[in-house]
């Protein structure tokens, strides 16, 4: 149990981290290129996706990992 709350803890903080890190890295990519790399709704959907999907594929991990009983 402990360690079930612990994952909900930290694995959607950690993947939030991962998605404001993905946004800002195209900002600055952005930035110092002065071009428009990809669009924001673009930048938006991949900060949202991709962490998504990692806490998705933790928590599967997470839960074939775990004991049962």
């Amino acid at each position: 149990m402990k360690n079930r709350i612990l994952f909900w803890i930290f694995a959607p903080l950690k993947n939030i981290s991962l998605g404001v890190i993905i946004f800002l890295i195209f900002h600055a990519f952005e930035k110092t290129s002065n071009n428009q790399i990809i669009g924001l709704d673009t930048k938006i959907l991949l900060s949202i996706l991709f962490p998504l999907l990692t806490l998705i594929i933790e928590y599967i991990f997470f839960e074939s990992t775990r004991p049962r009983g």
